[in-house]
């Protein structure tokens, strides 16, 4: 072999191997910059109180207590206005999500009873913990609390072209947002308000079956090609407005895991199930659910450990 030949193979194999080498730095210093983008975008970090959680560990799956609250710092404590359950797992890469009622009727460890979304203004998330594992058996070994800020900054950063969602009806009260029917895109604000909307006759079994639409909606975009490029990015805009015990690492292998996985749906239950509960009234409470707490125990079981037989669903009022 030539000098020539020679120095044209070892350029050939020099040029390989710093493609090799510097495409991880490249994508590292975008994912970083996309990051930082993300922080900047949504300003100075705020101060958060530090909450207790004594979740057990799950040897296979993760589950997360997801809390969404309208945090006023000039109105003291707040009620979680939202209260789901995720459970991720990763080795089937299958996603679940449970909405549980915020207004069921129980007994909260420590208090007499109350409507459920008390027991986090009572004692923040390990109260909610708490009384979840004492009414339906659930192990939650990590918790998530965002604001309404939060949602909003998240959802603009991850589609600033907004979220399609079709709007079933005129929407309008106690939202802080207008909207009319039809086909369109969302940004956070007016997603928040979509996801939030409880005055019609579904009152928040209405609500909780927007927020399951919504939460598909946000997992298509979030697993597209574009959204998984903007994933930094909407997780530093988030960041201030988040507070968890999920720790960086773990929080980076449960987002790579999602991520490479990309799983196709996002199963979903309500609870109360049908036929598992009444409307009731009790003084110093105002309207609250009294549930089957044992149906529904059992429906949770079946839902989170085999395949669902069946819709676990709810709407409207069973008497």
């Amino acid at each position: 072999m030539s000098r020539q030949k020679r120095y044209k193979r070892k350029s050939g194999i020099f040029k390989i191997a710093a493609v090799f080498l510097l495409a991880p730095l490249a994508a590292f210093g975008y994912l970083f910059y996309q990051y930082k983008d993300g922080l900047r975008m949504a300003g100075p970090a705020e101060q958060h109180p530090e909450y207790e959680f004594n979740g057990e560990k799950s040897l296979d799956k993760i589950n997360v207590l997801l809390m969404g609250v309208d945090a006023r710092p000039d109105e003291g404590r707040s009620r979680a206005d939202s209260i789901m359950v995720a459970q991720y797992n990763p080795k089937e890469g299958k996603a679940k999500v449970i909405s549980i009622m915020r207004d069921i009727y129980t007994e909260i460890p420590g208090y007499k009873n109350y409507k459920l979304n008390t027991a986090f203004y009572l004692g923040g998330p390990e109260l909610l913990r708490e009384t979840l594992k004492q009414d339906f058996d659930l192990d939650i070994e990590y918790y998530a609390l965002i604001d309404f800020t939060g949602f909003e900054k998240m959802v603009d950063a991850l589609a600033p072209a907004g979220i399609e969602i079709d709007v079933e009806k005129k929407m309008s009260a106690n939202i802080g947002v207008s909207l009319e029917p039809g086909l369109q895109k969302l940004n956070g604000k007016e997603l928040l308000g979509y996801a939030r909307f409880r005055k019609d006759a579904e009152s928040d079994f209405g609500r909780v079956r927007r927020q399951q639409q919504v939460i598909n909606a946000l997992k298509d975009e979030l697993l597209s090609a574009k959204g998984v490029a903007m994933l930094p990015k909407m997780i530093g805009t988030a960041q201030p407005y988040i507070q968890t015990n999920l720790e960086g690492g773990e929080l980076l292998n449960v987002l790579t895991s999602v991520v490479l996985q990309r799983p196709e749906t996002v199963e979903t239950m309500t609870v109360p199930i049908e036929n598992s509960y009444t409307d009731a009234r009790y003084e110093g409470v105002g309207l609250a659910l009294d549930i089957d707490f044992e149906a529904n125990k059992q429906a949770i079981e079946a839902f989170l450990e085999e395949e669902p037989q069946v819709s676990f669903s709810s709407q409207g009022n069973s008497q």
